[in-house]
C-alpha cells in the first residue's frame, strides 16, 4: 500500500495538516511534499514523541481526514 500521499490530495490537506499539527511551519509542510514518512519524522521532531507514536497518530488522521474525502 502506498502511503504517499496524491499531489492532489496533499494540496487539499495542507491546511488540516496546519489545524491538526500547529507547531509545523508553512515551510516545513510545503517540504513534506505529499510524504508520510516525512509528515511522521516532522510530527516525532515537533512535538516530542517517539516515532511509532508519531507514525501512529499520522495514520489515524490520514484514515480519518481521508473519509471526509
Amino acid at each position: 500500500m502506498n502511503k504517499d500521499i496524491t499531489q492532489g490530495n496533499f494540496k487539499q490537506l495542507k491546511g488540516k495538516i496546519k489545524q491538526q499539527w500547529g507547531k509545523l511551519t508553512d515551510d516545513e509542510i510545503d517540504q513534506l511534499d505529499g510524504k508520510r514518512d516525512q509528515l511522521v519524522g516532522k510530527v516525532q521532531e515537533k512535538y516530542g514523541i517517539a516515532r511509532d507514536q508519531a507514525a501512529r497518530d499520522v495514520d489515524n488522521w490520514l484514515h480519518n481526514t481521508a473519509s471526509t474525502y
